[in-house]
């Protein structure tokens, strides 16, 4: 039985008025969790970018070692996307609460193993399986707030649990080249790579066991073995099936950015598999068009993302020729700024349905404004020579404002299109067509800045796609009636 009937919900119920209540302690340690899975999968890029720059034996000795380090972050974004439709439909089977739980001990697993890899591919295998584990946290993480938030809340609620995404980023994004310093120190400069994923790897069990305890405290025991015996099955088979197209494709001499692509089919040949195998609430999901089209135009945000938190570090210090460290913290503002957009993009999207006016014409400005933004600071990176770091941090900040604020509004209208029983399958093929963009994207731009030797023409091409998901939000229909 699905847990959405299985579990008591305060979904139909009024919002109690004042005082902290048992769905913002639910939100608080879903914060907590996505600040960890995010920090766990952040640490990658700074790590490459110091890789890269101190020509070590894992990437710099790669004829086109930008190039290569995308396509690691693209792997694990392969890996992630693999398991977003079987996590949110496994969620539906033995408890989002579980899923949550197992995603969490799992990245704390992979992660920590990833710091004791010493080989490229092994390395990369280990973050393929990070990738896997943490596929399944967010339909289930959505699908949980929506069945445990009052309806009036449910927007602030998503907006504000998500928030440690951006917390997550931060962190790992300050912490990196003070953890590597760290590392050198204890492991020798050859391995100080290690200590970031040795230290995040840590902290994520220890949270991930905590959450389990929290979640097992608030609905009964967790259907863990069934879950964990499940997802390790199909993992499995996700991860020979994903190093078995990178080892072909970079056997045959493919560019990183055609790998990348050659995932995204891979995965889009399985999930139609499953497909296949469950057309009943599975099809029906997948032939509702608002969640096609917030599903496709969402490609556009999953690329933005990872693209700015994969290479962000390396775009400031390219730019402003500045060193690894200084690098780090003005990247930072790119990361902080969802601690307030977050949880604003939420509370604005539900003022916008209670009055009537509905979320999408808000989700359509906020993506107008950020892509213009985003093309502003292109232009701003073309025509000097020599940026400045404070000019820098202000567009960056400003930019992703709008691009935080407006991810809330989207996973909130789309909880408002699709009915409950289908949450789960809903948010994870929304994720799963989504994740595209966060797979092709740090391994194309990387292949963009080897050929021209600037990050220019990608962060264009980032901007542009951010004004096309706009426009398929617009064909969006949405019932606006007034929130009673």
């Amino acid at each position: 039985m699905p847990e959405v009937s299985a579990e008591p919900t305060t979904q139909g119920q009024e919002a109690p008025r004042g005082g902290w209540q048992p769905y913002h302690t639910l939100w608080a340690m879903l914060l907590g969790g996505w600040l960890f899975s995010y920090a766990d999968r952040t640490i990658t890029g700074p790590v490459v970018t110091w890789l890269i720059e101190h020509d070590h034996g894992m990437l710099g000795s790669a004829s086109h070692p930008h190039a290569l380090g995308g396509l690691i972050g693209s792997l694990f974004f392969a890996g992630y996307m693999l398991t977003q439709f079987p996590g949110g439909y496994l969620g539906d089977r033995f408890g989002h609460r579980t899923m949550l739980a197992v995603s969490l001990l799992w990245a704390g697993v992979a992660t920590l193993a990833s710091g004791l890899m010493s080989g490229l591919i092994a390395f990369v295998v280990l973050r393929v399986l990070t990738g896997l584990g943490e596929g399944v946290f967010y339909s289930n993480d959505r699908s949980l707030i929506a069945q445990r938030t009052p309806p009036a809340k449910a927007g602030l609620g998503m907006g504000v649990a998500i928030t440690g995404l951006s917390i997550g980023l931060t962190i790992a994004t300050i912490s990196a080249p003070y953890l590597i310093d760290w590392g050198g120190e204890v492991l020798g400069e050859e391995d100080a790579w290690r200590m970031p994923f040795l230290v995040l790897g840590g902290a994520t069990l220890a949270f991930g066991w905590a959450t389990a305890v929290y979640m097992r405290r608030i609905g009964g025991p967790l259907k863990a073995t069934g879950s964990t015996l499940r997802l390790l099955g199909i993992s499995a088979v996700l991860c020979a099936a994903v190093m078995a197209v990178y080892l072909i494709a970079d056997g045959a001499g493919m560019p990183s950015w055609g790998v990348a692509i050659l995932e995204c089919v891979l995965a889009f040949l399985l999930i139609g598999a499953i497909f296949a195998r469950r057309s009943g609430r599975l099809g029906a999901v997948s032939r509702n068009r608002n969640v096609l089209l917030l599903s496709f135009a969402f490609i556009a945000v999953m690329w933005n993302l990872w693209f700015f938190s994969f290479w962000s570090v390396s775009i400031v210090a390219d730019a402003a020729h500045s060193s690894f460290q200084n690098a780090a913290l003005v990247a930072a503002f790119n990361a902080g700024a969802g601690i307030l957009g977050f949880p604003v993009g939420g509370r604005l999207s539900d003022q916008a349905k209670a009055r009537g006016w509905g979320r999408r014409p808000l989700l359509i400005a906020f993506t107008v404004v950020q892509g213009v933004l985003v093309l502003v600071f292109a232009a701003y990176l073309q025509t000097h020579e020599r940026p400045s770091l404070w000019v820098m941090s202000v567009l960056l900040f400003v930019t992703s404002l709008f691009f935080n604020a407006l991810q809330p509004m989207a996973h909130a209208l789309l909880n408002d299109v699709v009915d409950a029983a289908e949450r789960g399958a809903a948010f994870g093929l929304f994720n799963l067509v989504g994740e595209i963009g966060a797979v092709i994207s740090p391994a194309l731009s990387g292949t963009l800045f080897d050929h021209y030797g600037s990050w220019t023409h990608a962060v264009y091409i980032d901007g542009a796609l951010m004004l096309v998901s706009a426009l398929l939000y617009m064909l969006i229909r949405e019932h606006t009636a007034r929130a009673a």
